[in-house]
């Protein structure tokens, strides 16, 4: 087993191009962490570096406290399970398994028991004479997994091993990764762009986009509580709500988030008010997961979006319905999580407390009323709200609906995408 620390790593192929950037992340020994994001985020390079197949252009691998910048594959006893699975054609599974043991020199009796022992638990005992070209996908990643395990690493890198299977074989070997690994102990970097596949194995997440750290955190603590809006919005299926809304600190009420033409309140007993009312005047994006909005009779009673059901899609085991609520939705993937430089000079921006109190001390006859912006941050989809509904019972398109809102699972992201209430791990 390992424990892994990379520091601030970074990888420039050449001609400037950067896959990542300062990365700075510890596996501990014996975690599952999953490395998770799009395509082209840089999370193989990653695994590649932790490897030895790239070389670390800035920053430091450490392997079990010492650095391994230096150290060659081999040298870092670590295994890979691939995509493809990367099998010997002209070799059986019996071969592909044990070849590991056979470049060791090990003892051709122990190991001919231990490919058996291993060939039992993987459900692979009868195909033990079969060369590659005979076996299916699962079956194969089967064998690339027991090459990787029979060596007894210190470490376990899987490259995305599931995404060229189906459904039904993805859910089968993402139970059986799940279960071998954890039974061993082994430390394992997992990198994969499927969130199911996040949120079921791993004991921490670590999101990348664009060659940079987004968040890391529990599959849980990821979830609810995510640092940045692209995180909340690659996790989650249907995608959360994102709306484009203004802030208005108001005394004796609260912090007002203007949704369009709606509006949500945040009270001043909330805890995140104090860090809101900071923001008054500012343009923030609100996320609101589906499953935290709810069809009510009642518009008047608590926090309340309304709107007219346009459309409802039939997904097996409930319905998604569409509504047209006057908001504007915010498209995740063009917030910007560039910080803009502050001119050099400008006032600093009372934060916490202090915000707070001079929120109030303006008072409403002392402020302009805070009107939407004519454009907000972020390229706009449809304006609607995706909800989550049991049942189609009671509802068609064309019909006006009030969805009561889980203020408490209300979240709330700068122009930057980055939170502005506090993230609560």
């Amino acid at each position: 087993m390992s424990e892994v620390v990379l520091d601030a790593v970074s990888k420039v192929y050449p001609g400037g191009q950067r896959a990542v950037e300062e990365l700075s992340l510890t596996i501990a020994d014996g975690e599952f962490l999953v490395l998770l994001g799009p395509s082209g985020c840089g999370k193989s390079t990653t695994l590649r570096m932790v490897a030895g197949l790239e070389e670390v252009t800035a920053g430091t691998i450490w392997l079990d406290g010492r650095p391994a910048n230096d150290l060659t594959p081999r040298e870092r006893n670590v295994a890979m399970v691939f995509q493809n699975g990367a099998l010997y054609p002209h070799r059986s599974v019996r071969g592909n398994i044990g070849f590991p043991l056979e470049i060791a020199k090990a003892d051709p009796a122990e190991s001919a028991e231990r490919v058996t022992e291993l060939a039992r638990a993987l459900g692979l005992e009868r195909l033990l004479d079969r060369l590659p070209g005979t076996l299916s996908g699962g079956q194969r990643q089967r064998v690339a997994m027991g090459r990787a395990i029979i060596r007894e690493p210190s470490l376990f890198l899987m490259d995305e091993p599931l995404s060229n299977l189906d459904a039904a074989l993805r859910n089968e070997l993402r139970l059986e990764i799940g279960g071998l690994v954890r039974g061993l102990g082994v430390t394992t970097l997992y990198v994969t762009h499927d969130q199911v596949e996040a949120l079921t194995l791993a004991d921490r997440i670590a999101v990348m986009n664009e060659g940079r750290l987004e968040d890391v955190g529990t599959p849980t603590q990821i979830y609810e509580n995510p640092a940045t809006a692209f995180v909340a919005a690659f996790l989650g299926v249907p995608p959360i709500n994102l709306l484009a809304a203004t802030v208005e600190a108001v005394a004796g009420e609260g912090v007002n988030l203007h949704l369009g033409r709606q509006r949500l309140v945040i009270p001043w007993s909330d805890p995140r008010a104090q860090y809101l009312a900071s923001r008054h005047a500012d343009e923030v994006v609100v996320g609101i997961r589906s499953d935290a909005l709810q069809p009510t009779g009642d518009p008047h009673l608590g926090a309340v979006l309304s709107g007219h059901l346009r459309a409802l899609e039939f997904h097996g085991h409930e319905w998604l319905a569409h509504i047209d609520a006057g908001v504007t939705v915010v498209d995740a993937a063009t917030v910007s999580r560039r910080r803009e430089p502050e001119p050099v000079g400008a006032p600093s921006r009372p934060t916490g407390m202090a915000g707070r109190a001079l929120a109030l001390l303006r008072g409403p006859h002392r402020r302009a009323p805070v009107e939407p912006p004519a454009q907000h941050v972020g390229a706009h989809r449809r304006a609607e709200l995706l909800t989550r509904l049991h049942s189609r019972d009671g509802y068609s398109p064309g019909m006006d609906i009030h969805l009561a809102v889980d203020l408490d699972r209300v979240l709330v992201f700068s122009k930057d995408g980055r939170r502005v209430d506090p993230v609560l791990r």
